[in-house]
């Protein structure tokens, strides 16, 4: 049986060319003790862009899982998912990311919200997390506040849902609730109450991906305070585990964190948080496995860095049509980007420094290395002539992206 565990990680693969790589890292996992469930992830939006199909994605994974004999459960997830996109992904996938954050504060009726605040009024006080020892406290005016803000977000996540069980049924499917892309972090206890909102639409969530104080830029480290986040963490892991108890949500029921890849500096406390606490975690790590094959054909050399480099070139002279889908989610000071002349005279070493995300390493750029992360566009257009790359130098991209994943994201994750 298809079944979740409690530590499950989401692996993108723009390109559909390196799921033995990954999986390879997560079999190192295995002989290091840890049981850890891989769940292949791609948007609707990478998708489009790349003009591929999800069918693409599914192929390439079960190829994966057959030639290296991997007997654990496996997913293909429906990265951030709505109505108008659910059913691209209907036939292929078995997790699904319902992404609400577009209906964060569109209101419901006042009927429903009213309902809600009668039904939950009960929590209005302090409210005990135990393994905190601590409290929050509700009052009338918060409750009615989240309801107002959520409600709506949460009754459309239900109507998602329920038309993903009219299409599949709900046999071995995963459900995930995902708020991340909101403008703001949600609370502790705005997480409780939906929660509770979710339990009324019965949706059997089993992973949900809130929103974090500080930056989540795409392929660069976390931007923000980490005393904070280890605070907001940890409440939210000791409210996760009240809910199950309050209103009967799955007891596998384990907070996502949208990564948006290479958070390095917030591993340690997650790490130590879910061990403390005995906790669960979905970590999605997005593009980084893309920047890995960009990093192999810099090493590789030849007409396969000339490959890279023609990639950086035209990344920047389409800057503003390649950043402009993810704007709120980097942070790209121009100035400090390298000239296409600059980068025209390094060699493969050299390239491959500036991208690699070793902050240790006086070469690595960060700007380089997010307008490479929203440039695979780019690589899309070359079509063969990127995919046969590839191909080609498979194996110096394969131990790039298996070192990676095991390195950089397991081992200090969940070791």
């Amino acid at each position: 049986m298809n079944i979740l565990s409690k530590y499950s990680i989401g692996i993108g693969d723009r390109f559909a060319h390196q799921a033995k790589a990954q999986l390879k890292a997560l079999q190192m996992g295995q002989q290091n003790g840890l049981t850890i469930t891989p769940v292949w992830n791609k948007s609707y939006r990478e998708h489009q862009i790349i003009g591929s199909l999800s069918e693409t994605t599914r192929l390439e994974a079960d190829a994966a899982v057959q030639t290296l004999g991997w007997t654990g459960s496996y997913f293909l997830d429906a990265d951030h998912i709505n109505q108008s996109n659910v059913d691209f992904f209907i036939d292929t996938c078995d997790f699904y990311t319902i992404d609400v954050a577009d209906y964060i504060c569109q209101e419901s009726e006042s009927a429903a919200i009213h309902s809600f605040c009668e039904k939950y009024k009960k929590y209005i006080g302090p409210l005990d997390l135990p393994s905190l020892e601590t409290a929050a406290q509700i009052s009338v005016p918060l409750l009615k506040k989240v309801a107002e803000q959520y409600l709506f977000a949460v009754q459309e996540a239900g109507r998602i849902y329920r038309h993903i069980l009219e299409r599949r049924g709900d046999a071995g499917i995963v459900i995930e609730v995902s708020m991340d892309e909101a403008d703001e972090a949600q609370t502790p206890v705005e997480i409780f109450f939906i929660l509770a909102a979710l339990a009324d639409e019965n949706i059997p969530v089993q992973t949900i991906a809130p929103k974090f104080s500080g930056r989540f830029n795409k392929g660069v480290d976390y931007v923000g305070d980490l005393d904070q986040f280890r605070a907001e963490f940890e409440q939210d892991v000791a409210v996760l585990g009240l809910t199950v108890a309050e209103f009967g949500l799955p007891n596998d029921l384990k907070l996502s964190v949208h990564s948006g890849s290479d958070k390095f500096s917030i591993y340690p406390i997650i790490n130590q948080v879910i061990h403390k606490f005995d906790a669960g975690l979905h970590l999605k790590t997005a593009g980084t496995t893309w920047l890995e094959e960009l990093i192999g054909l810099a090493e590789a050399g030849g007409d396969s860095l000339e490959t890279a480099k023609d990639i950086y070139r035209q990344s920047l002279a389409r800057y503003d049509e390649l950043c402009r889908p993810y704007s709120t989610v980097i942070d790209i000071d121009r100035s400090k980007l390298p000239s296409e002349e600059e980068v025209q005279s390094w060699d493969g070493k050299t390239y491959a420094a500036s991208l690699r995300h070793n902050q240790s390493e006086p070469l690595y750029n960060l700007h380089f290395r997010q307008i490479l992360h929203v440039g695979y566009k780019i690589a899309a257009e070359m079509g063969e002539h990127y995919t046969d790359a590839l191909e080609k130098y498979q194996d110096i991209i394969a131990k790039n992206v298996t070192e990676n994943i095991f390195d950089r994201h397991i081992k200090p994750l969940f070791m």
